[in-house]
């Protein structure tokens, strides 16, 4: 089974249509939705449409986008975890071609928003703190900021929940020993609602943040067991 996590903060107007194209583009699979919501204060969790396979976290108080995507994937039954943002801008239609990539013998395939739909100054922004990130924190993923991700489910042990976690999953899935890749997925313009996240609020915390990534998987362990009676 699939378990999708949706990371939710005021998207009352878009989380009824992207359920609809989940079930469109997982019309064969077998798939649960994991829908944290993030303490909305619009109507949100009015507009989730409820049933078997829909399972809703709804969270106290606000605690971003990394609480929400570290609790879902430990509130996920499937084997293999897909997340992906709210706001409709990542194509659910991708799903199917990064299973297929996963199938390859990875272990996490992250989205690479090649043809990235939003303003010039979040585009240049975004690209200056990848290009920073990867080659310090050596992930070799040139889109960590994409939230379309696909990973098996055992790839949370490597996770650990601070804030901006998000931006790492692929430095800690990696420096836990798994198989890491990305491939180009369709980005799509906003049409509903607004953005939730700004750059130069976040810069020098994720600066601070990459340091202290680096430092924890230059002092991480990796043990195999050989055997065990």
């Amino acid at each position: 089974m699939l378990s999708v996590v949706i990371p939710l903060f005021n998207e009352e107007e878009n989380i009824g249509p992207l359920q609809a194209e989940l079930a469109t583009a997982l019309a064969r699979r077998d798939y649960e939705l994991v829908l944290v919501d993030d303490c909305s204060t619009d109507k949100t969790l009015e507009r989730i449409q409820r049933g078997p396979g829909v399972r809703v976290i709804e969270f106290e108080k606000n605690a971003g986008q990394s609480a929400a995507m570290y609790h879902g994937i430990h509130a996920a039954k499937g084997d293999i975890t897909i997340f992906l943002d709210g706001d409709r801008q990542n194509d659910p239609a991708d799903i199917v071609k990064m299973l297929a990539k996963l199938d390859e013998g990875f272990d996490l395939v992250c989205g690479w928003r090649v043809n990235r739909q939003d303003n010039w100054s979040k585009k240049i922004s975004s690209r200056i703190a990848n290009f920073v990130r990867s080659r310090f924190t050596r992930d070799g993923v040139h889109d960590t900021g994409c939230s379309l991700k696909v990973l098996r489910t055992e790839c949370r042990d490597a996770l650990f929940l601070f804030r901006g976690m998000h931006r790492f999953i692929p430095a800690l899935v990696k420096g836990l020993g798994y198989r890491v890749t990305e491939m180009p997925t369709h980005h799509r313009p906003r049409v509903a609602g607004v953005s939730k996240y700004g750059f130069g609020s976040r810069a020098w915390k994720a600066t601070c943040d990459m340091f202290a990534v680096r430092w924890f998987l230059s002092r991480q362990l990796k043990v195999r067991i050989r055997k065990r009676d």
